[in-house]
């Protein structure tokens, strides 16, 4: 009928009930099927909670036999089962299945959303997450989602900084146990991850794994509005909220809507003041990562980026692409109300303030308003009388840059504005032509 195999001819005759629809016994309370007595009187055991088989050593108590033999073994150590390929042991017969999965490579379960296949059902249960955007382990401090409890541990290390895992080398400490193994690399020189399509090898998997896709181009996942294609379909998702315009993710003190978790995470910092990037070199504190990224760059003195017209070498990219704008005079950012245009995207935000009058940046001592967040700072200085900048010629310190310009002038013996009509001089023409009106007048 099936032609499915026994050991036995007494396994055979029960097997052929399911054919045969031989003696069906049937659950009264719910009425699930059974092919044989003795399964209906253990699944009766559901209802009833009966659990007549206890161990002798820690009182729990099981509704089948079979499951209080399982369980003794964690008392005995007992590991019955072994692996024909690596000989390791297990204690249940359906865990040396599942292992044995790792040599075959057998991959049974499949994502019916992208076709990926897992060696575990748990795998994929984990998996299917990334696709209904589900994270069930949430932190209770700034309420960032995860997939994996896991992965939740290692981000409560953020908040208490916890790093107690430390390089043998050079004492740098780390929060994941992986992270100081990719460190360690940096000192050993070690890439273990080879690319078998060029000569290529790398410190990290997830370095090889985004390397390849230069080989293979393969993007799955298309925008059917756009046909915009991605790598990952979590990729593709959020794309798909700028044309939809949906933002599922909304702040629970203001109500602001954001697209991307990662946003409203990023967001509520705003409220909480949260800063959980430290800097390892100034100890100076970022409340994103981005952030943090950015500014050790300036202890490393890192310049990865340079212009192909003047050789000019920048920190970060979106400096460079900024700087290009100085060659080709290309000025992207229209003001709707003026037409003037801008090279920056910030520079067109702090242009628009010319016209709506809006001055977001607060001084907390006289509540003195500004629109552009530097000249707060400048103004800042007037309160706490700091002047950080110093002269080399003579000490004398100032609060801004254009007032220590200044006064180097008058170490320069520089005299470029002379009067003509008397012996004054002047370092600076506004001056010098206010002056020469007197003569003229």
């Amino acid at each position: 009928m099936c032609n499915k195999a026994f050991p036995e001819e007494s396994n055979l005759k029960l097997h052929l009930r399911i054919h045969t629809q031989q003696k069906r016994f049937v659950c009264d309370l719910c009425n699930k099927v059974f092919y044989e007595k003795s399964n209906l009187k253990m699944h009766l055991r559901v209802h009833t909670q009966q659990k007549p088989f206890a161990c002798d050593k820690c009182n729990k108590t099981f509704a089948k036999k079979t499951s209080l033999e399982i369980h003794l073994r964690t008392h005995t150590k007992e590991k019955p089962f072994l692996c024909n390929e690596c000989n390791k042991a297990f204690s249940q017969k359906t865990h040396l299945k599942e292992h044995s999965r790792i040599h075959t490579k057998e991959k049974p379960f499949l994502c019916n959303v992208c076709n990926k296949a897992f060696t575990f059902q748990a795998g994929l249960n984990v998996h299917l997450r990334i696709h209904t955007e589900e994270r069930p382990y949430e932190c209770y401090i700034c309420n960032k989602g995860f997939i994996r409890r896991f992965n939740l541990k290692m981000h409560l290390r953020i908040h208490t900084k916890e790093k107690p895992f430390v390089c043998g080398e050079c004492n740098k400490a780390f929060s994941l146990k992986q992270n100081l193994q990719t460190h360690i690399r940096t000192h050993t020189g070690e890439k273990p991850f080879p690319c078998c399509l060029c000569d290529k090898a790398f410190s990290r998997w997830s370095t090889l794994k985004r390397h390849l896709l230069i080989h293979t181009g393969n993007k799955a996942f298309a925008c059917k509005f756009c046909n915009k294609a991605f790598y990952k379909q979590p990729d593709l998702n959020t794309h798909l909220r700028t044309h939809t315009k949906e933002k599922p993710f909304a702040c629970s003190i203001c109500n602001t809507t954001f697209a991307q978790r990662a946003h409203l995470n990023s967001h509520l910092r705003t409220h909480t003041k949260e800063k959980p990037y430290s800097c390892d070199v100034c100890n100076k504190t970022f409340s994103f990562l981005a952030g943090l990224n950015m500014h050790a760059k300036i202890h490393t003195k890192e310049k990865p980026y340079e212009c192909d017209i003047c050789n000019k070498a920048f920190s970060y990219r979106e400096s460079l692409n900024l700087h290009f704008r100085t060659h080709t005079k290309e000025k992207p950012f229209a003001c709707d109300l003026c037409n003037k245009a801008f090279s920056a995207k910030s520079s067109l935000r702090v242009h628009l303030r010319t016209h709506t009058k809006e001055k977001p940046f607060k001084c907390d001592e006289c509540n003195k308003a500004f629109s552009v967040r530097a000249n707060l700072k400048k103004h800042l200085l007037l309160h706490t009388k700091k002047k950080p900048l110093a002269c080399d010629f003579c000490g004398n310190k100032f609060s801004s840059s254009n007032a220590l310009k200044q006064h180097l002038l008058t170490h320069s013996k520089r005299k470029s504005f002379a009067c003509n009509f008397c012996d004054k001089v002047f370092f600076y023409s506004a001056p010098f032509k206010k002056h020469q009106l007197t003569h003229t007048t």
